[in-house]
């Protein structure tokens, strides 16, 4: 199981920030009209808290008491034709562009991000070198960690982050870079040393228009890295082959393409262990994975092992490093019942998804539950897919509430339904509490049974009605099992 680090305790207050939290004596507020909230309406709790400058956009005007209140402050208004552009740009040179004295590793795609970044970060520790580490689950420099609330960070935080590594002497920092951190300007300015693109498969459609657009966005990376070469791309999914026809001197790595510059052969996925052979400029090398099982991380594994390779770390390290490889809090995060069954807490939130982890855990067990729900006030249209593929692979579905935010959970089921076949609809069962929905489960289980608990992963929280509350997928099976 994934082992808990000390805390990371970061700067409080930013030199540079967009949230009025982060603001104290002399910082920089820049205001941002976000999806939801927009940050000139806080520019009068930022100047009381100390800002001595104001960024906004060039096309706002501020209410006349608000303007006069900041004229008598004496306080500085800028304005910018983008002002999340502005951001990242003052959130780096007011710190010295921190990240240009670091090692920056970047992981994009649909799957397997939080994983590979997991592994990438794991094999370069164990070459020795100091590392630090930004994902969905947590960010971490050294042993010290802190939760995660996105997973790529806003820029005011990220260059605190690196001006951090940079004190403590950080050689690399594995980082993952979501598409919307990318469209939203989080990483700009930012050279990354390497670049891994995983996969992709439709996701935050109620973000993008359509995949098309999505990996414009994903694409964006590659034009910040320093050079080509250190670009792997997983030539076995249909858009990294669209991202090696882009550019030549990217380096591919495959399962299924022999020749690839990296490939792979799978010996073993079982519950037990996942074997493979990685074919490496000529020679082969055995590796075996205790905790992290499946195709799925096969591909996380080898795309990891061709990052760190190209740094100059030796094979025999990384077989080594292998074997030790800690599972993933929130990926495939394993627990032996009191009645003999496995239950695995994932992720999983989309059909691709979905398809990835229940096809190979279908061929593990004999009898499969499935428990998921899926998230309220985003993209519908995955729902109906993910009841059919969860009800073609499962014994036994049992859907309930995930983060319903503002909607009726009862009408998500209700899409999820839509999308599950006639044959399989005797198969469902429906508990919107997902607490009791875990126990139903576990009732349902024996000694030969798998359960996936779906679609939360590691996040220790529930909003239902707009009230966000503590839940945690892990807490509900560890008082089963204790």
């Amino acid at each position: 199981m994934y082992c808990k680090n000390s805390e990371l305790v970061l700067p409080h207050i930013y030199p540079v920030a967009c949230h009025t939290d982060n603001v104290g004596p002399g910082s920089v507020f820049v205001a941002i009209r976000g999806a939801e909230q927009n940050g000139e309406n806080y520019i009068t709790d930022a100047v009381e808290k100390g800002a001595s400058a104001i960024v906004m956009d060039e096309n706002s005007e501020l209410l006349p008491d608000v303007l006069v209140f900041v004229k008598e402050k004496g306080i500085k208004i800028s304005r910018v034709s983008n002002t999340r552009k502005a951001l990242a740009e003052l959130s780096s040179s007011v710190l010295g562009c921190p990240s240009s004295k670091l090692s920056v590793i970047g992981v994009t795609g649909t799957k397997g991000k939080t994983t590979s970044v997991y592994v990438i970060e794991h094999l370069l520790r164990c070459a020795g070198y100091k590392t630090a580490l930004l994902s969905t689950v947590e960010n971490k420099i050294g042993t010290m960690a802190c939760r995660a609330s996105l997973t790529t960070q806003q820029p005011d935080y990220l260059h605190v982050f690196f001006n951090e590594c940079v004190k403590q002497n950080v050689d690399y920092v594995v980082m993952e870079v979501a598409a919307q951190a990318l469209s939203l300007h989080r990483t700009d300015g930012i050279l990354f040393d390497s670049v891994l693109f995983t996969n992709l498969s439709l996701e935050h459609s109620e973000f993008y228009s359509s995949i098309e657009e999505y990996f414009k966005a994903k694409a964006l990376l590659f034009k910040q890295v320093k050079n080509p070469e250190f670009v792997f791309v997983n030539c076995d999914d249909e858009h990294g082959r669209e991202v090696l026809k882009k550019n030549l001197s990217y380096c591919s790595f495959s399962l299924k393409d022999k020749s690839s510059v990296f490939c792979a052969d799978v010996h073993e996925s079982s519950l037990k262990k996942l074997s493979m052979s990685i074919f490496d400029k000529g020679e082969c090398f055995n590796i075996e994975s205790f905790s992290l099982v499946g195709e799925f991380n096969a591909y996380n594994i080898l795309g990891a092992y061709c990052v760190v390779r190209s740094l100059g770390v030796f094979p025999k390290k990384l077989v080594k490093a292998c074997e030790s490889l800690p599972s993933v809090s929130g990926r495939l995060e394993k627990y032996k019942l009191p009645n003999g069954a496995h239950c695995f807490v994932d992720y999983a939130h989309n059909p691709s998804s979905y398809e990835a982890v229940l096809s190979t855990m279908r061929s593990f067990s004999s009898h499969l539950i499935v428990v998921f729900g899926a998230g309220g006030s985003r993209d519908v249209t995955k729902r109906p897919q993910m009841g059919k593929i969860a009800s073609q692979y499962a014994d036994v579905v049992v859907l309930t509430s995930d983060n319903p935010r503002t909607e009726d959970p009862s009408n998500i089921i209700n899409d999820i339904v839509k999308g599950i076949d006639r044959e399989n609809i005797n198969k469902v069962f429906v508990e919107l509490d997902r607490e009791k929905a875990i126990y139903k489960a576990y009732e349902f289980s024996g000694n030969e049974s798998t359960i996936m608990l779906l679609g939360k992963g590691p996040d220790e929280y529930q909003i239902i009605k707009g009230v966000k509350s503590f839940f945690s997928d892990s807490g509900v099976v560890k008082s089963i099992v204790w």
